[in-house]
């Protein structure tokens, strides 16, 4: 199948795009803008750099992601994995995709800008969960803010309850691991552990 490789051959496809989708895009956070940011307690973080693409998620809860303001946000890193691909790729490449979600909510809110890090101490102690600060800080400042329409949230059914199916209907975490690894790792052990594990080190 010939692949399409121009814009124009895309446009003859598309068309143009309605008014409504052009006016949303701004290059500031709007106060209408803010109110999705606020109740945010989960965004996805699209970065690029010498390796490849990176998309990763974060959640706290709502209005974890500060908006310090009219085009600057800051989002705390929490512990992880410390595979860090996102902040390898920051430091190389700044550029940055920002995808907003809110549980029940349709539409969804993007922010592209330019990034970087910072591991101030009294900016990390204003990000503090109890005891537990982030490692770092991204400060993410706007270039493109605008809204996205439901259509897919409505095809997906992503939110209702009627679709979702128990975790146990995918293999588990240490099952995958157990195959990845030739039974290097003893997947009933990791299962049987995670739970702990996730408790002690959410923060």
């Amino acid at each position: 199948m010939p692949a399409i490789t121009t814009i124009e051959a895309l446009q003859r496809i598309y068309g143009e795009p309605a008014q409504p989708a052009v006016v949303k895009e701004i290059d500031y956070i709007s106060p209408h803008y803010r109110t999705f940011i606020d109740a945010s307690p989960f965004v996805v973080i699209a970065t690029v750099g010498p390796e490849g693409l990176d998309c990763s998620p974060r959640g706290d809860p709502a209005g974890f992601v500060r908006v310090a303001d009219e085009r600057t946000v800051l989002i705390p890193d929490r512990r992880g994995n410390n595979r860090i691909d996102t902040l390898r790729n920051i430091v190389r490449d700044p550029r940055i995709s920002l995808l907003f979600m809110i549980p029940g909510i349709g539409n969804t809110l993007r922010i592209n800008g330019r990034a970087e890090i910072n591991d101030d101490p009294e900016l990390l102690k204003s990000f503090a969960m109890g005891d537990k600060l982030p490692r770092t800080v991204l400060k993410v400042t706007t270039e493109r803010v605008y809204f996205h329409c439901p259509k897919a949230f409505v095809r997906a059914k992503l939110w209702d309850p009627s679709v979702q199916i128990p975790r146990s209907a995918l293999p588990s975490t240490g099952e995958i691991l157990a195959c990845l690894t030739s039974g290097g790792i003893d997947g009933q052990d990791y299962d049987r552990a995670y739970p702990k594990r996730m408790e002690e080190t959410i923060y």
